[in-house]
């Protein structure tokens, strides 16, 4: 990828609705993703392969991912906790999974039941089947820039999932600010140190606006190096141990910020805009993005 361009991974489709409280049907998830390809999104979150008991918003992602099936230059992504996840993932022609871990031992506990050693462990023999079946695997360490259970995370343990997650196979991690309470200072401070133990080509921001800081956030990785940013249709989602949180920073934000530096993003903003409108209708949510709210006033 050039460095004068950026890549943005949409997580709308699983992060955004797995987070929003009304279950939508496999329909109406399928025509998001299409919708969002028709924008330009070459990297899509479809869906997740985990127990609908606990995250009902995603139960039917094996047949969202067969529905939608396969796009020249758009692939199609969904989370897997453990082989058996995987395993539903590939039946569904999955190319690409992501697996998921914490910087912060209590969120680990609290979100996934057990500690980061047991979790990277639980991965070991997901990265090793993925990788012998030519499926890439992408890494997300979440609570990278403060944990709601107990506070400030040190860089440090971020590191060190982050190089784990590296080592075990994952060819990029995604550092996510689940509870938003990160900084521009910290986050430049945060992708240096890791870019120390893994290529900062390797890494990608995952940023929530809880406070407002997602779009600096976002500006302060680009500085330090990063290429590849997660986002979300009209800020879809929130982190449920964050209450009030906004959720993951828009994507309409972040095609505006970079095609207004001149970095290429690839995205029909305007279609991206009609695509938040539909799912923010099926939604029954008035969640617009400052960003579609600007632009809809100024056309009016």
């Amino acid at each position: 990828m050039s460095m004068d361009a950026v890549r943005l991974v949409e997580v709308g489709a699983r992060d955004g609705l797995q987070n929003e409280a009304r279950c939508l049907p496999v329909d109406t998830r399928v025509a998001l993703v299409e919708r969002l390809a028709d924008c330009g999104l070459r990297t899509i979150e479809a869906g997740a392969f985990v127990s609908p008991r606990w995250v009902p918003q995603m139960a039917g992602s094996d047949e969202v991912l067969r529905r939608v099936g396969q796009r020249p230059g758009v692939t199609y992504t969904a989370l897997v906790p453990n082989l058996q996840g995987l395993d539903m993932a590939l039946a569904a022609g999955c190319r690409e999974v992501a697996v998921f871990a914490a910087a912060s031992e209590a969120f680990s506990q609290k979100n996934i039941n057990c500690s980061i050693a047991q979790s990277l462990a639980r991965f070991e023999p997901v990265l090793a089947k993925a990788l012998e079946q030519g499926v890439a695997v992408r890494g997300y360490v979440s609570c990278v820039l403060g944990c709601p259970f107990t506070g400030a995370v040190p860089v440090a343990q971020v590191v060190a999932v982050t190089q784990a997650l590296y080592a075990m196979g994952c060819y990029e991690i995604s550092l996510g600010d689940t509870i938003g309470t990160g900084t521009p200072e910290a986050t430049h401070r945060l992708i240096e140190a890791c870019a120390g133990s893994v290529p900062v080509t390797a890494l990608a921001g995952h940023f929530h606006d809880t406070y407002g800081m997602a779009v600096a956030n976002v500006q302060a990785a680009w500085q330090a190096g990063v290429r590849v940013f997660d986002s979300s249709v009209s800020g879809l989602g929130g982190c449920p141990y964050s209450p009030g949180a906004t959720g993951n920073v828009a994507t309409e934000e972040l095609v505006y910020l970079f095609e207004g530096q001149g970095v290429a993003t690839g995205v029909d903003l305007a279609k991206l805009i009609e695509v938040g409108v539909f799912i923010d209708s099926q939604l029954q949510r008035s969640g617009e993005s400052r960003v579609a709210k600007a632009l809809r006033a100024r056309i009016r």
